[in-house]
């Protein structure tokens, strides 16, 4: 596709297929003797990664990926308990990507719902993990457990979303464009909106005009509310030893209204963060070279590969 030529020139296009009928959209760039998985957050795809890729394939091999129910991967029916949208499962799926490419132990980096189907994967995948980026989110479970007004009115799609099945993905179909352009304005800082040009909003679209991805996404978040939190309880008891490295808008929802550091901090045992100035949600469209000035050094210190 035109868009992915012009953005991710050098990458090479696979269609990878991790289970019975489910393929995942996948990139793979540079050429680092060690590799590093790039999750997208919603309503976008693997484009979010556009400003990041360049200077991260000059260390790493850089895999970029749509999540299952987004982009071009697969997009199945939703089971009645939402298990097939669960995080573990979506976890699993990149795993799978990961071990097909030939890469037993990885880096990764997460915004939104990447960063949550990540923050499975460190739990679930500990040995495989090399280090984990973390942008813009708390738990899952501290997020809605310390719902207020505020959250659910910034935030209202994670209680629309998981609404019955149909009537969500109705409404939200009717008008793609409409909701692509209010969403994401929503969110973004003020000083990043030329970061979000037109051919990206209507890409973003096209994924967005697909009843399937609609559905997908709805299951994402029903997964969340339900499957997600029962998996999620009994696993805060234990420490995540995979090193973290937390980013989050200081303009942003999550921002403001979570002190992110102090929310890790139970959870994981090997934990740094800094808000990223003049940032919404967006973290790695909106302001790429503050994530890359704290991001590259992160890797570096937790690569297995040293003095490259």
């Amino acid at each position: 596709m035109y868009i992915d030529v012009k953005y991710f020139p050098d990458f090479i296009h696979k269609n990878i297929q991790v289970d019975n009928g489910i393929s995942i959209n996948t990139f793979i760039g540079g050429h680092g003797k060690e590799a590093i998985l790039l999750l997208h957050g919603h309503p976008e795809t693997h484009l979010i990664w556009r400003f990041l890729t360049p200077e991260l394939c000059k260390y790493y091999t850089v895999v970029i990926t749509d999540l299952r129910g987004y982009g071009d991967s697969s997009k199945p029916e939703g089971l009645p308990d939402h298990s097939n949208y669960s995080k573990r499962v979506m976890a699993d799926d990149q795993v799978k990507v990961m071990e097909k490419l030939g890469f037993s132990k990885f880096h990764t980096a997460g915004h939104d719902r990447g960063a949550r189907v990540l923050h499975r994967m460190i739990i679930d995948h500990p040995d495989k993990i090399l280090s984990c980026t973390l942008m813009d989110i708390v738990s899952t479970y501290d997020m809605y457990k310390e719902t207020n007004q505020e959250f659910a009115t910034k935030y209202w799609h994670w209680f629309f979303y998981i609404q019955g099945k149909g009537f969500p993905e109705t409404c939200l179909s009717a008008d793609p464009s409409r909701f692509i352009n209010y969403n994401l304005n929503l969110k973004i800082g003020p000083t990043a909106r030329n970061k979000f040009p037109q051919e990206i909003l209507d890409e973003y679209t096209r994924c967005f005009s697909d009843y399937m991805t609609v559905h997908g996404i709805c299951e994402d978040y029903r997964a969340s509310a339900t499957i997600d939190m029962e998996m999620d309880e009994p696993d805060r008891k234990k420490k995540i030893q995979t090193p973290i490295l937390l980013l989050w808008g200081k303009d942003g929802v999550v921002g403001k209204l979570w002190d992110v550091l102090a929310k890790w901090n139970p959870l994981a045992s090997n934990v740094t963060g800094y808000p990223i100035q003049n940032c919404g949600h967006f973290v790695p469209e909106e302001q790429p070279e503050e994530v890359l000035k704290y991001m590259l050094p992160f890797l570096h210190n937790h690569s297995t590969v040293k003095g490259d």
